[in-house]
């Protein structure tokens, strides 16, 4: 898999990986999810691509104290390829380039499958509670 930035013509391949990994709610609408990453730092939003086709993505941030992954997508028929632990490795390098200290990430509960890929990499639960309120409702 090669790992590549994000174009703004992989939108619709994107979209279509993150409703098939089921990381999509009504709440948060992926196009402007796309437009609002896009519009900070697109050099956080990568791909990873095989012969043509996008097979995964990853948003990257940091903002000067935590960094934040968003939107870890593998396509679920190649689940256990290792690209989600290539994404993820290319994610940390770039935010240890940026110097930050320390990534966290927020995985649904019920993700099971996500929280053991997590435990496997090293991410342990931190004793906090995520907390979030809604600035801009996506209709």
């Amino acid at each position: 898999m090669d790992i590549r930035p994000f174009r703004e013509d992989d939108s619709p391949a994107v979209i279509d990986l993150w409703r098939r990994c089921d990381l999509v709610r009504p709440w948060n609408d992926p196009d402007h999810d796309i437009d609002r990453k896009l519009g900070r730092d697109s050099e956080g939003f990568l791909v990873g691509e095989v012969e043509g086709e996008v097979v995964a993505s990853v948003m990257v941030g940091y903002e000067g104290h935590r960094g934040w992954v968003n939107y870890l997508a593998v396509d679920p028929d190649r689940w256990g390829s290792g690209w989600g632990r290539q994404l993820m490795d290319e994610a940390e390098r770039q935010l240890v380039g940026l110097g930050c200290p320390k990534l966290n990430l927020q995985v649904r509960a019920t993700n099971t499958d996500a929280v053991e890929f997590y435990r496997l990499l090293g991410y342990r639960i931190d004793d906090v509670v995520s907390m979030g309120k809604r600035l801009i409702a996506d209709d």
